[in-house]
């Protein structure tokens, strides 16, 4: 595997009032060359921090910084053949479409002929052909975000760096865009770091996710890993939504109240296995806490014939003597059924409290007050501890 970017226990500290405060503390990772790694995390968490010191815009107070194997740690932005496109675009609004791209070549020391001709191909490889002489005025912010790409691009670096490039984008552009950058790195084989906040668009664009928190390194891992298999309450909280819950350990197996989880979910051995992330619970625990996903619930209409007389209470439902209900999943009732055109959200009344959950239309419609029984999928739950 060849590497594009390394750090190796990088820690950036800042002075104020006279103490000493670590935005990115002692922090190590690695980008696979022609790959597309996102640091995300929320604000203050030490991602753009990271990203300026890949691009030579700060200084590690501590550590090392590799780019293709050469140790770029005090070298400058334009020793490092880094770009980076900035959230605001920084276009010139003076010069021409053609003029801005091919101004980075015009510095570096190309006529103004052969710097025409490399943004032309640039612009070409951002689907901008035919708009060379509009000014930035004259487009709309997509086309402004492919100008500063091909900016970036027509300077041939060894990384590519955005910082939150798609904020100023409306949703329905945001998306469209996000799956431009995919393509044009897939095809050209970029180096790409890619700094954001927004969870979907990290998942949709990365080959790997590096969630960062107070300037550590939460968890890093593909997409899919991060979001089925998180090792902490807040990579859980972050990569998406998620509830956490208690479940009881009892004779090897977990359960949620009543509900027996499924043995894709628990192991039935001694050791009781975390789901796929390769920790165990101590068989002495008696309580670990599940991250669900509100998707990963499986909502049935029950009849009424299925619930005790208790469990259609004033109060909601109550499962004080439901043993015999225990494989079946958790009854309840539905408090509020959401209409969203793909899907439905409801919220169930259970004996272990409200349950958020998120149904596809093409599942069995409930409506306010049904009685329902929940199970789990299990893909989407994970044991944190």
């Amino acid at each position: 595997m060849s590497i594009g970017i390394e750090f190796r226990s990088v820690t950036k500290q800042y002075d104020a009032k006279g103490a000493s405060k670590a935005a990115v503390d002692g922090i190590s990772f690695q980008v696979e060359k022609g790959s597309l790694t996102t640091l995300l995390g929320p604000s203050g968490c030490g991602k753009t921090t990271t990203l300026r010191m890949i691009a030579g815009l700060e200084t590690p107070s501590a550590g090392r910084v590799f780019i293709d194997g050469q140790d770029v740690t005090e070298l400058g932005p334009a020793q490092r053949n880094v770009s980076l496109v900035f959230q605001s675009y920084a276009l010139f609004p003076h010069m021409s479409v053609l003029g801005n791209v091919a101004y980075g070549p015009s510095v570096s020391g190309l006529s103004k002929d052969a710097a025409q001709d490399k943004a032309k191909v640039a612009l070409a490889t951002v689907g901008l052909t035919g708009y060379e002489l509009r000014m930035p005025s004259e487009l709309s912010g997509g086309q402004q975000q492919r100008v500063a790409v091909a900016r970036a691009l027509v300077l041939e670096p060894s990384v590519l760096l955005f910082d939150e490039p798609l904020s100023n984008l409306d949703a329905r552009l945001r998306r469209q865009m996000r799956e431009e950058i995919r393509s044009l790195q897939q095809r050209l084989k970029l180096t790409v770091a890619y700094v954001t906040h927004d969870q979907n668009e990290a998942l949709a664009v990365s080959d790997k996710i590096i969630v960062m928190n107070q300037g550590k390194i939460a968890q890093q891992g593909s997409p899919r890993e991060l979001y089925e298999r998180p090792d902490s309450e807040f990579v859980a909280g972050f990569m998406g939504e998620a509830a956490l819950m208690n479940a009881q350990r009892r004779s090897g197996r977990l359960y949620l109240g009543k509900y027996l989880l499924p043995d894709t979910i628990a192991s039935t051995d001694e050791t009781l296995a975390k789901v796929g992330n390769g920790l165990q619970v101590s068989p002495e625990a008696n309580e670990v806490v599940l991250a669900i996903r509100p998707e990963s619930w499986h909502l049935k209409l029950a009849a009424e014939s299925a619930f005790e007389p208790s469990l259609r209470s004033a109060h909601g439902p109550t499962i004080d003597d439901a043993t015999a209900h225990e494989h079946t999943g958790l009854h309840g009732q539905v408090k509020q059924a959401t209409y969203l055109g793909g899907s439905y959200e409801y919220t169930v009344s259970t004996e272990l409290g409200d349950i958020f959950l998120i149904s596809p239309l093409r599942s069995a419609v409930a409506r306010s007050g049904d009685l329902v029984i929940l199970s789990l999928f299990s893909q989407g739950v994970a044991v944190l501890a």
